[in-house]
């Protein structure tokens, strides 16, 4: 048994402190972090080793995205796909030694317009999706979990509100579509959502919004899926939202699953 955390950080660097807490306090046996924006020789590794945390398999660059994945349990590098051929760090896989090969995303946020006519982060996007939808038909993902920042809130109970976000970055109909047809590619099945079947659920906040407690206007970003042969095996999803109210915080929260594998 295991459970495993995501969490876009919004700068490991920054936030330390922030991962150095979670990890004491909420102990996750794996945590995989998105927007790391620092090469992976300037991960504040020492601090998480003495918390427990020996093991990472990591993809960085100076200020931009990254990913992370640490581990109290052994773990070996399963590569990374630079998916749209963008240059990013934006994947990395690791196995455990039970072969179950996790996978940590952190898809593109698309800009403001959702348009790939007049924004080109959007059509990168859409590309990157369309990548991941082909990868998965060509490799059906077997024992396999994915996790991360997929920048999309798919569901109608995923965002504060349906209809204003329509036109919004994050919840159109065509990345919601792109992004199906990639899960559908993998039959991978949503563990959040498994667990957690009906209600509003967020995992983000802006921080544009003065309270963003009483505001409220979230959306569901991140995300926790498996491979079918595995998915009944996962149980105990949440998504921390007290951490928000940390200080200097992320604008994501972590959002947690566990296997009984």
């Amino acid at each position: 048994m295991f459970t495993i955390a995501t969490w876009n950080i919004n700068s490991v660097r920054l936030r330390e402190g922030l991962v150095a807490r979670l990890l004491s306090e909420e102990a996750p046996d794996i945590l995989c972090l998105q927007e790391c924006k620092s090469p992976v020789e300037k991960i504040p590794l020492t601090a998480f080793a003495e918390l427990g945390y020996r093991h990472i398999v990591a993809r960085g660059q100076k200020g931009y995205n990254g990913v992370a994945i640490l581990s109290r349990l052994p773990i070996e590098d399963a590569g990374d796909r630079d998916y749209a051929g963008l240059g990013h760090a934006r994947h990395v896989a690791a196995r455990m030694e039970n072969g179950v090969t996790i996978h940590n995303m952190y898809i593109p946020a698309g800009g403001d317009v959702p348009d790939r006519e007049v924004n080109v982060k959007f059509g990168q996007k859409l590309d990157f999706l369309t990548e991941m939808r082909d990868v998965f038909h060509a490799e059906n993902p077997a024992k396999s979990i994915m996790v991360g920042d997929f920048n999309i809130a798919p569901r109608e109970d995923d965002v504060w509100s349906h209809k204003q976000l329509l036109k919004v970055v994050s919840h159109t109909p065509i990345e919601v579509e792109h992004l199906q047809a990639a899960q559908d590619a993998g039959k991978w099945v949503d563990i959040t959502r498994q667990d957690i079947p009906t209600g509003q659920l967020y995992s983000w906040w802006s921080y544009r919004a003065k309270d963003w407690d009483a505001a409220d206007k979230g959306r569901r970003l991140d995300h926790i899926w498996a491979s079918p042969d595995i998915s009944n095996a996962a149980h105990s999803s949440r998504v921390l939202r007290p951490v928000r109210g940390w200080e200097q915080p992320s604008d994501h929260v972590p959002v947690f699953a566990t296997f009984d594998l």
